[in-house]
């Protein structure tokens, strides 16, 4: 009963010092907010509203009467970045990095923003060393994925190799995937170069890097292929299936190339019938398609063709039934079948492109790198169409 009573008691004194406490918070906050300019206000509401050019004069004011204040330098370089106003931005983060009252994180806040105004501005050498005067701090990983991207703009795959690396050791991520495309990009340099000898250990560690890349298998096959080991090739190619059946159209060509120089084309063309029936790509079928009509004739192909329309329904897939028709068409059908075509082909050479997943980038040709927002592995290998049919 006494506890209780004691709690009772106890329940209006608790009351009053919550009571206080919240008056000093409120006071101290109206303290604080009455210290801050009147523009800082001002400025919070033109970016809110999404007026940057009102919000950077606000701000300018800020700094002007409190130039101590290195929050709205941060945030006033920021603007002027956002704005493409790179020379403004680097002269403000300039500034504060030569104030010698600036504490050590802010410093290293500085830097990282300064590194950022330099490669906004293309400026890639001042960025490089801006970043590698932050790999001890606490801006390490900040500044090894700006390093990361410089290098792939400079196009130094052994750097951005060590780079990606350096990230994915660090707990930043796996980067298995652009390690394994960087050294895809030093073999494919080096085939160009005609030294299939240099490509080969070269994706040896790319697929140890990513034992599922793609294109790692392509161009091993391509580097047995310059050595004149043609089943060797083949065999390679094949391994595609087993990693990405949709990617099979990417080296569809090259198999029925392949077997064709071996003399066992009806071999190749079987080969890739199987892989229409698992992954139905119009690309896989332009290859089929001619292949088809040179070994088997055109009512094959007009059979091959047609079967594959009704399984898979697209404008392509007509494009190419239409091309079919006209070559055993009559002479009076002809010209209609003709200009039927032409108003086809016209309207498909629009849906016929490749597109990136992340950023909608289209593309006449497929990339392992998309030029749009430079990530890596992010272009199905189908058509835009044959990709909204499955859908």
């Amino acid at each position: 009963m006494d506890f209780e009573l004691w709690w009772l008691l106890g329940i209006p004194v608790f009351f009053a010092l919550g009571w206080i406490a919240a008056r000093v918070d409120i006071h101290q906050l109206v303290s604080e907010s009455r210290s801050l300019p009147r523009n800082y206000f001002k400025g919070l509401n033109f970016l809110l509203n999404e007026q940057h050019d009102k919000a950077i004069d606000a701000f300018i004011e800020v700094v002007k009467l409190d130039p101590e204040s290195a929050d709205m330098h941060f945030a006033l370089g920021n603007l002027f970045r956002r704005r493409g106003e790179t020379e403004r931005a680097i002269r403000v983060h300039q500034n504060l990095l030569a104030r010698p009252d600036l504490p050590l994180e802010q410093q290293g806040h500085a830097a990282y923003e300064l590194g950022m105004d330099y490669l906004k501005a293309g400026l890639l050498d001042r960025a490089e060393e801006t970043f590698n005067s932050l790999i001890d701090t606490q801006y390490a990983a900040q500044a090894r994925r700006a390093l990361l991207e410089i290098y792939q703009r400079e196009k130094e795959w052994p750097r951005a190799i060590e780079a990606a690396v350096g990230l994915q050791e660090s707990g930043a991520g796996a980067r298995q995937k652009e390690i394994a495309q960087f050294y895809c990009e030093l073999a494919h340099d080096a085939l160009v170069h005609m030294r299939p000898d240099d490509a080969m250990p070269l994706l040896e560690k790319a697929l140890q890097t990513d034992r599922k890349s793609v294109r790692a298998t392509i161009l091993t096959g391509d580097v047995l292929l310059a050595r004149g080991d043609v089943e060797g090739a083949l065999t390679t190619w094949r391994r595609v299936e087993q990693q990405s059946v949709p990617h099979v159209a990417l080296v569809a060509q090259r198999l029925m190339d392949g077997y064709t120089k071996v003399g066992r084309a009806q071999e190749g063309v079987n080969l890739l019938r199987s892989y229409l029936e698992e992954a139905s790509s119009i690309d896989l079928i332009e290859v089929v398609f001619k292949a088809v009509i040179e070994l088997d004739g055109v009512e094959a192909a007009k059979q091959l063709v047609s079967a594959e329309l009704r399984r898979t329904p697209t404008l392509l897939g007509l494009d190419k039934l239409l091309e079919a028709r006209m070559m055993d068409a009559p002479a009076a059908i002809w010209s209609e079948l003709s200009m039927v075509k032409n108003l086809v082909h016209g309207y498909t050479q629009k849906l016929a492109r490749y597109q990136c997943s992340h950023c909608g980038f289209k593309a006449r040709q497929f990339y392992w790198h998309c030029p749009g927002c430079n990530r890596w592995e992010t272009y199905p290998p189908r058509r835009t169409e044959e990709l909204n049919v499955m859908n």
